[in-house]
């Protein structure tokens, strides 16, 4: 896929979000990575109203070179993209959800939500838990990286989650399945509920590697 095809398709999935009211107002942020460098929905922009020619543009070296200026939030997607090599799309969003499990006390930083349903495994697995620092702050790209060695997705406290995926419609995927998965969580929260079982769980990474 050229370039021009890809900053349509962040054009498009922008809009499938927004359209879920994952994204409200000018919240979240998605990136596609390239060889020549990454592309960036910009600063203050809606996912839903994303214009394929301002998608911003970066190099190699992270220095933008064509279109609207990049989110703040670039070097969390920098970081997650050094962890791991495989990742070629990230989706940030403040999905709803997710945003109130991120607000909850006495969650298991390690893993968050425990493996409520197949799809869940499939597409996301293991869901750290990155400490709260302010949206843009450096040291918020560190803790992602560092959470990122050892899963694709993460959630920031009060702030969020963050995929990455085989390609942007992929990060998208796994980004929806988060959200659904988050949703499910809080509605069985106070309620005595099944997790799938450790052979279970093996058996899903077995027939679906995510090699991410």
């Amino acid at each position: 896929m050229n370039e021009a095809q890809q900053c349509r398709e962040m054009v498009e999935l922008g809009r499938i979000l927004d359209r879920q009211g994952l994204c409200p107002g000018t919240s979240g942020n998605i990136s596609v990575k390239r060889k020549d460098g990454l592309l960036m929905s910009p600063t203050n922009s809606r996912l839903g109203g994303l214009d394929a020619e301002r998608i911003s543009r970066l190099d190699s070296d992270g220095r933008h070179v064509a279109g609207d200026k990049p989110s703040k939030e670039v070097v969390v997607h920098q970081a997650l993209y050094a962890a791991r090599p495989r990742v070629a799309a990230v989706v940030h969003l403040h999905a709803p959800w997710s945003m109130a499990v991120s607000c909850l006390e006495g969650l298991d930083h390690e893993n968050v939500i425990p493996p409520l349903t197949p799809y869940y495994v499939m597409r996301v697995g293991k869901l750290p838990l990155v400490s709260y620092y302010r949206p843009g702050d450096p040291a918020l790209a560190a803790a992602v990286g560092r959470a990122a060695a050892v899963s694709h997705a993460l959630l920031l406290a009060q702030h969020g989650l963050i995929v990455g995926g085989r390609n942007l419609a992929d990060a998208a995927a796994n980004a929806e399945e988060l959200e659904a998965t988050a949703r499910l969580f809080l509605l069985l929260k106070d309620r005595s509920y099944r997790v799938l079982s450790v052979d279970g769980i093996a058996e899903l990474e077995e027939a679906f590697p995510r090699n991410l």
